[in-house]
């Protein structure tokens, strides 16, 4: 199946390689940079992420051995030490530590079931000191491994809803997959069925493959009865649950048809290669005809400098990098309008959180009298991540929409100078250049555009967002309330849960700040370089025409004819990834224009 995957991209990346060189032709350096970087180097490095979530004891890291094909990663781990392992392809088995200071140290491959019981002073949420192992890589000559997929063995946990909180907020949200283990000795228990309720469904909901392991415990009848169970049970929770039973036993001791995981792995690389990968292929192939569209303005500038003498071009040049100086004053203004919202922004943010913290410490007293006591050692730590989940999930849709709100203010006020930067470019030509004038694009910058909201606003769209601030605030409510202090009385359990909330807010609210922080930067950053794009995408041209004309005397019929040419390469181009979007989704060519 990913044959057909790795030849779509081979193709995609040949056509786009073309793309690159014929904007190296053009003089659209600029260009030619963009589709080498942001493509081509992007299908040739991305991988697929499989994530594999499951309780304690219930086969899951047994399912991953099974998947590399032998028991390459140790079992039985406790789930206070277990620590996450990404699984790649290597030649020879290898392993790295990343610790939490940043640095990673080498390990030989033997001694990982070592580190894995025991994995420093890590604690149950993950919350290790510098120096700490915070995951673990693993470097293994798997064949599944060969088709660029890494396994992220994440650790089982007693409760699935006490999980750690970067699994549930970063590494799910972030897969292309996940694998959700469930034991046949005990299927589908209540924290299976709140954590798939209450955390996983709404977020991965279209790529989850459910295992259901040890099914050869299983009689055949016990097998056909417990597969509708499962089915059913997960059927009320989403429609249509893809359901696989799998024995890693029998799979590890050479019976992979008949344990299931031929199937199992049938499945999985058909899901990763053609749906997800056709997204993939997909997005760089819009992203190709973008920049085929650019290029066609930059094949007509060159047509149109042909008929300028070097002089008029380094004339025209030097009013164009005179403009561009011109600009720094209002970037600078806009710059600093966005400061400003942003700190508005963060103001209000904060306000919210401590107001929110306020209104539920008020409101416990009376949740803790009417609970028995058992209940709140049990519960109320989920409740009150629950609640702060609540909280978050819509305060970051407020942050979002502020966001956007801002870059889309933003924006509309840099269209409206770009498109005054043209015409003013356009029109000053007259004065100095009897020959026609030069049309000014600004397709270049509306691919800037493009870019801000695809690396800035996607964050906010996505859980990275709320995964950030729950990263924060999920350690210190287990810290207080899951085990780690008795709550023996409903004194103590107001006391804890004060306590919980005002630190898990005082972790959050630096995360706010980054994360509304780090998007400042990056509309800042846009800004800069969006006040460029205009001159930049022409200077290139007129530039490289400059140098031709240095080499050799103009001659405009000449040029005339290599513009055509070049018109009728692009053309080409344009056809090719044309023809190759359109068989990636079975539709005629023109539809897909």
């Amino acid at each position: 199946m990913f044959e057909a995957f790795n030849s779509r991209r081979d193709e995609v990346v040949s056509v786009l390689s073309e793309l690159r060189q014929h904007a190296q032709k053009v003089g659209a350096d600029t260009l030619a940079g963009r589709v080498e970087h942001e493509q081509i180097q992007k299908l040739e490095e991305d991988r697929f992420h499989l994530v594999v979530v499951g309780e304690f004891n219930h086969g899951k890291t047994s399912l991953v051995n099974a998947l590399l094909g032998e028991a390459a990663l140790p079992v039985g781990v406790t789930p206070t030490t277990a620590v996450i392992h990404h699984v790649h392809h290597a030649d020879e088995p290898e392993v790295s530590l990343h610790h939490a200071d940043g640095s990673l140290s080498e390990l030989p491959f033997e001694e990982l079931q070592k580190f894995a019981v025991k994995s420093g002073d890590e604690d149950e949420e993950g919350a290790s000191p510098d120096g700490e192992i915070v995951h673990i890589d693993v470097g293994y000559p798997a064949e599944l491994l060969r088709e660029r997929i890494v396994l992220v063995d994440t650790p089982g946990v007693n409760d699935l809803c006490l999980q750690r909180a970067d699994i549930t907020y970063k590494y799910i949200p972030q897969s292309d997959a996940v694998l959700f283990v469930i034991d046949a000795a005990q299927p589908l228990t209540e924290s299976e069925r709140l954590f798939l309720r209450d955390r996983l469904i709404g977020q991965s909901r279209d790529k989850i493959i459910f295992v259901v392991a040890k099914v050869d415990i299983w009689s055949d009848d016990e097998r056909v009865e417990a597969l509708d169970y499962v089915s059913n049970e997960l059927g009320k929770l989403l429609e249509g649950p893809v359901i696989f039973p799998v024995s890693a036993q029998l799979a590890l001791a050479g019976e992979r048809e008949a344990s299931g995981m031929t199937a199992l792995v049938r499945h999985l690389t058909a899901f990763l290669a053609e749906e997800r990968g056709r997204i993939v292929l997909d997005n760089a192939m819009g992203e190709g005809l973008e920049a085929v569209r650019c290029l066609a303005h930059g094949i007509d500038a060159r047509r149109r400098a042909a008929k300028m003498t070097r002089d008029e071009i380094e004339r025209r040049i030097g009013r164009i990098q005179v403009d561009l100086e011109g600009q720094e004053g209002s970037v600078d203004e806009r710059r600093a309008a966005i400061r400003e919202d942003v700190a508005a922004i963060r103001a209000w943010v904060r306000r919210d959180l401590d107001r929110f913290v306020d209104d539920v410490i008020r409101q416990l007293p009376a949740i803790i009298e009417s609970s028995e006591v058992d209940d709140l050692r049990m519960h109320l730590a989920s409740f009150l991540e629950t609640t702060f989940v609540g909280w978050a999930e819509q305060e970051t849709s407020e942050v979002a929409r502020a966001l956007e709100e801002l870059a889309e203010k933003t924006v509309a006020l840099m269209r409206d100078s770009a498109h005054e930067t043209a015409r003013r470019l356009s029109e000053g030509a007259h004065g100095d250049v009897t020959t026609p004038d030069i049309r000014v694009d600004t397709f270049g910058y509306d691919l800037g555009v493009a870019a801000l909201f695809s690396v800035g606003m996607g964050m906010v769209f996505t859980n990275a967002m709320l995964g950030m601030l729950m990263a924060g605030a999920a350690p210190v409510l287990a810290y207080y309330l899951k085990g780690r202090v008795e709550v023996q009385t409903r004194e103590k359990a107001r006391e804890q849960a004060a306590v919980a909330l005002r630190e898990a807010a005082a972790k959050v609210a630096p995360k706010i700040d980054e994360m509304v922080t780090d998007f400042q930067t990056r509309l800042d950053s846009w800004v800069v370089e969006a006040g460029k794009e205009v001159h930049r995408e022409l200077l290139d041209v007129l530039q490289s025409a400059s140098k031709e004309r240095a080499s050799r005397q103009p001659d405009a019929e000449r040029t005339a004819t290599e513009c055509d040419e070049l018109t009728a390469e692009l053309d080409e181009l344009r056809g090719k990834l044309e023809q190759l979007r359109a068989a990636l989704w079975g539709a005629p060519a023109d539809a897909l224009r």
